[in-house]
């Protein structure tokens, strides 16, 4: 079966429920680096059950799909595929604990060309079961890179927040840890390409990554610091560009822009001199 762009869009995922307690909020907020240093007492409201606090970028992980691009009915080069852009939108401040649902569903496949690959979107917004109410909606972009070239539309390039020429307003400097990847993954995100060596060789990675995620939740982090006091409550709408890898280890440099509305964010990898998340956009809560 050739690889089917109209089949993908009609393809119906079952609804994911899952239910999660304060023990998997202190395992994420680990997997992205809170808690490196033990007697930070504000980091500490993230990775001690009591009065705990839960990281904004905890929400990528709430009735997650799983790894669907490796279904073989949907044809899809999955160990091609990289994660390009994620946008979340928050109705109310995700609890500490909860049994949460969501349908995943894919709105849109454009054809970037042979050489770029299949632009995918990906949607779901995570409900609390008990409530009735939605917590969040996750808008996910991935390239599929060896499934372009199949003669489809082609989008409009993906809308890309502009960050300012000045000197940044704040910037924050957060370590990785070297096994930083084989952490988050316990959070639900198992692509082994974050894992195996020889799968992140295959696909011209020196060695495994951090997930773009991670990434997010340490660029995440950086923001509750710099613009929130440490209140992840305060997050509204959040969404970003994947530049580059960051590998387990290095140092992520977040620089931060205080517009008039919003705030505008990237981060570079201090150890490549190299920008992993462009194009930044947070709105938060007075």
């Amino acid at each position: 079966m050739a690889f089917d762009p109209d089949y993908l869009l009609r393809r119906e995922f079952p609804t994911v429920r899952q239910t999660y307690n304060e023990k998997d909020c202190i395992l994420y907020a680990l997997g992205v680096g809170f808690g490196i240093d033990p007697l930070d007492q504000q980091t500490l409201r993230f990775v001690y059950e009591e009065n705990l606090k839960v990281v904004p970028s905890q929400s990528v992980m709430l009735a997650h799909p799983g790894f669907w691009a490796d279904q073989k009915d949907l044809n899809i080069d999955w160990i091609k595929i990289v994660h390009t852009a994620q946008e979340v939108i928050f109705h109310k401040p995700l609890p500490a604990a909860a049994t949460v649902e969501a349908t995943n569903r894919l709105t849109e496949c454009t054809d970037r060309g042979a050489r770029l690959g299949a632009l995918i979107v990906s949607e779901r917004t995570v409900r609390d079961v008990d409530s009735g109410e939605d917590i969040c909606t996750l808008i996910t972009t991935v390239l599929a890179r060896g499934n372009g070239g199949f003669g489809g539309q082609r989008s409009t390039k993906p809308r890309q927040d502009s960050i300012p020429t000045r000197e940044p307003d704040f910037v924050c400097d957060l370590d990785t840890l070297p096994q930083q990847a084989l952490i988050y993954r316990l959070s639900g995100d198992f692509n082994p390409l974050h894992a195996l060596p020889e799968v992140a060789r295959e696909v011209g990675f020196e060695r495994p990554p951090v997930h773009g995620l991670c990434t997010m939740g340490v660029v995440t982090h950086a923001l509750l610091k710099s613009c929130c006091d440490y209140d992840p409550d305060r997050f509204q709408h959040i969404r970003l560009r994947f530049s580059a890898p960051v590998y387990p280890g290095e140092t992520i440099r977040t620089e931060i822009w205080q517009e008039a509305e919003h705030i505008a964010f990237r981060a570079r990898s201090v150890e490549q001199d190299k920008v992993v998340i462009n194009n930044g956009y947070l709105k938060i809560s007075a």
